[in-house]
């Protein structure tokens, strides 16, 4: 008797191990990760603000997603191609530059397995200055000391393709620095340099920082032969910083935007696509409301702007059974 009750709590205990390793909160969990940008830009909340989406139903899917900082656009891209992340925040050029194929990421070969999944916030490529440089205009960066930002990162990246097609090099400058997001405003203030750029959405803390610590000013970009440039490209698309946003800055200034989008590869799982996609679109007003740059949020241009890589299957079938996606669409 002794036996039989021995082998009926053994059955029993493997049953319930059995029923337990089966169910959602059992399950080995999946963990992603983002890669964003630094700490004082947008990329960085917006990642993180995605990731509290996902995980707060992580004991259903069993997805654990976590964001971590990087060098930027570029250097997502590249930790993405090689797989040291599993979705990236980029610029939508920069999305569509490695797609197509760019010197700037692995020799000019085109990302041809990227996929996109979503599009954010607009981003604006954005000069600040000190009110005391008497900088003016983009043109007036001319002989000065400028920061370019950091290597790896989309405002240098595209402040380098915005050089190259005015003809401009490094030697333009009288001092070129290559400090981060997070280090700029205060080398700014400082006067270790005369101006800087950034590529943000606005209102930025960076931005905020600049022109509360010290007289900055930001600069226009509404010039002739920029207009020029933004006219020949499909990157980009003219856009305005509104007035009153920053201390010292009361009227609007222009220049010309792009915008976030996220990213990942063709090989991504399905299931954790489209818990992603998920996550985000069952409570936008969430995203929305981590950051006043997300406030003006909608679900239609999150979809369709700002893409030039397909999208992702599993995002595709999401957003063609939420009827945010034409049939006959991508």
């Amino acid at each position: 008797m002794a036996i039989i009750n021995r082998a009926i709590t053994g059955l029993a205990a493997t049953v319930l191990m059995c029923a337990t390793l089966s169910s959602p909160q059992a399950q080995a969990e999946d963990f992603i990760t983002i890669g964003t940008g630094s700490v004082s830009g947008l990329y960085y909340p917006v990642g993180n603000a995605i990731c509290r989406l996902l995980n707060k139903d992580r004991h259903r899917h069993g997805i654990r997603c976590t964001a971590e900082t990087s060098e930027g656009s570029l250097g997502n891209l590249r930790d993405l191609r090689e797989g040291r992340i599993d979705f990236a925040l980029v610029q939508s050029d920069w999305q569509a530059k490695a797609f197509e194929g760019t010197a700037a990421l692995s020799q000019g070969e085109p990302f041809s397995d990227m996929r996109a999944v979503l599009s954010l916030h607009e981003e604006i490529f954005t000069v600040v200055a000190r009110a005391d440089s008497e900088i003016a205009t983009f043109s007036d960066l001319r002989g000065m000391r400028v920061n370019i930002g950091n290597e790896g990162s989309g405002q240098r990246a595209t402040m380098l393709a915005l050089m190259g097609a005015l003809g401009w090099s490094m030697e333009s400058f009288s001092e070129v620095h290559h400090l981060s997001a997070t280090e700029q405003s205060a080398a700014l203030c400082a006067g270790t340099f005369d101006a800087m750029v950034f590529a943000v959405g606005h209102p930025a803390a960076t931005v905020e920082e600049a022109t509360t610590a010290c007289d900055s000013v930001l600069v226009s970009l509404d010039e002739p032969a920029i207009r020029a440039v933004i006219a020949d490209t499909g990157y980009f698309e003219f856009t305005e910083i509104p007035a009153n946003l920053y201390r010292g800055n009361p009227h609007p200034v222009q220049s010309f935007g792009f915008t976030a989008t996220l990213v990942t590869t063709r090989h991504q799982r399905l299931k954790v696509v489209h818990e992603l996609v998920r996550a985000v679109f069952s409570d936008l007003d969430v995203l929305r409301g981590a950051h006043p740059a997300f406030s003006r949020l909608e679900a239609g241009p999150m979809v369709q702007n700002g893409q030039t890589a397909p999208i992702h299957r599993a995002a595709r079938a999401y957003y063609r059974a939420s009827d945010l996606l034409e049939r006959d669409g991508q």
